[in-house]
């Protein structure tokens, strides 16, 4: 018989999760507690005077935790690994990342609210048109370590240069780079590429197409089924009400799309 109670011990934990309420599975301290890339306007943006957190990731999670009724903490993190950590630890009841293989080792992804189109940066002057130009011999491309463009050029480009940045320079910089030509490409998110267009005063350009559609998601710490399965239904509700659209028009997002709801 002893060699059942592991067998025993599942079942029983498994029982527990399915009694527990969507407010005690998503958020056990009384507390929703979200995590997101505070840096990412794709996911939202925080004002650096007050600390609002605006965009669709607080609208969901607001909103989230007005179902549950219980009070929300919305943590803006720097990278994916944090996010990543404060799930490990329980520091995090929920996070907000774009889907990665190597990223689905370390965290399940659930419900997938948002595409993210991601598009290259480069001076206004460059020859490099379109996303099939930029794999060539003596193009130096940049990325931000760790984000969903530097995991997809590192691995794809084949005949590019790949520069990895530890974080995204500011836009002087991104100015300089590209300009001095110590890089000739920036692979950002497209969102970020035409708020860059935007800001330099006609000296960047983002290119018209994307070279990678990615979902972002929801996701919890490993093996956590419970708290997906509740994230599911939501994200299915908001999105055939048109709440993650409006959400969308609300943040002026131009480089993102609601998901389609299709199974990975």
């Amino acid at each position: 018989m002893r060699y059942l109670t592991p067998f025993f011990l599942i079942c029983l934990v498994a029982a527990f999760l399915a009694a527990q309420s969507p407010s005690q599975t998503l958020a056990p301290t009384g507390t929703l507690r979200a995590i997101f890339l505070g840096g990412n306007p794709v996911q939202g943006r925080v004002d650096p005077k007050t600390g609002e957190a605006t965009g669709p990731v607080p609208d969901l999670v607001r909103e989230l935790a007005r179902r549950l009724g219980v009070p929300y903490k919305i943590i803006s993190a720097p990278d994916a690994q944090v996010i990543l950590d404060a799930l490990k630890d329980h520091t995090a009841d929920i996070g907000f990342l774009a889907y990665d293989p190597a990223r689905a080792r370390e965290a399940d992804f659930g419900a997938a609210f948002e595409v993210m189109f991601n598009s290259y940066l480069v001076r206004s002057d460059s020859p490099i048109k379109k996303s099939a130009d930029v794999d060539r011999t003596g193009v130096k491309v940049a990325a931000v370590k760790g984000q969903t463009q530097e995991l997809f050029v590192s691995s794809h480009l084949k005949k590019a240069q790949v520069r990895v940045f530890q974080t995204m320079p500011p836009q002087a910089d991104v100015e300089r780079l590209l300009g001095s030509g110590e890089v000739d490409v920036f692979a950002i998110n497209r969102q970020r590429s035409l708020d860059a267009q935007a800001a330099s005063g006609s000296k960047l350009r983002a290119l018209s197409d994307s070279f990678l559609e990615v979902e972002q998601c929801f996701v919890v710490e490993k093996g956590a089924r419970a708290k997906l399965d509740a994230i599911e239904k939501f994200v299915a509700e908001l999105r055939s009400s048109g709440f993650i659209k409006v959400s969308i028009d609300r943040a002026k997002l131009t480089g993102v799309d609601v998901a389609s709801g299709k199974k990975r």
